[in-house]
């Protein structure tokens, strides 16, 4: 089969309610739905003296798991909408240099850099100009589907872990 002719087959069993319903589902844990905690119940309200804190038994502070999750996010969204995104070198250029961020506005920085990538890969996946199931043209074999369920996967474990920390340090709220 002809590429033209599989795209127009692919479009065709994509289109209408499934597509949609996929492209819902997709947000929907993008964003922390289900199972995943929301990005800014793990962050709002992390105390400022405790962000460059560790605990025994936990490998990360609170600062080296918001800039990593964020610059890991930045990386995937900008693979996926930029043939000339040159990613970070594995694994030093995906953490912080330091345990605490440098000032608030720091941390302020990257909460809000963190949420505008977030919005991004959420309009890229909503965009009917986006074939979520097309080959990346840059990539070798990546589609926008399997980066936008990494980025989905890669947020809800580093989340869990910043909850997690936060637990420990006895600042995550009760029910």
């Amino acid at each position: 089969m002809k590429k033209k002719a599989k795209a127009a087959a692919r479009k065709k069993a994509t289109s209408g309610g499934n597509d949609k319903a996929l492209r819902e589902h997709l947000v929907y844990v993008l964003k922390g739905g289900g199972a995943h905690v929301h990005f800014m119940d793990a962050v709002e309200g992390f105390p400022e003296a405790k962000r460059g804190t560790f605990i025994a038994g936990l490998p990360h502070t609170g600062w080296q798991l918001l800039e990593h999750s964020r610059i890991a996010q930045w990386d995937i969204l900008e693979f996926s909408s930029n043939a000339k995104h040159v990613s970070p070198g594995f694994p030093e250029g995906y953490w912080p240099k330091t345990p605490g961020p440098p000032d608030t506005a720091a941390w302020d920085k990257s909460v809000e850099a963190f949420r505008r990538d977030l919005e991004e890969m959420v309009s890229l996946v909503n965009s009917p100009k986006t074939d979520l199931y097309a080959k990346i043209a840059h990539g070798d074999g990546q589609t926008i589907l399997r980066e936008a369920l990494l980025l989905a996967d890669h947020n809800a474990y580093h989340l869990g872990q910043l909850v997690d920390l936060r637990r420990a340090l006895g600042e995550w709220p009760t029910p």
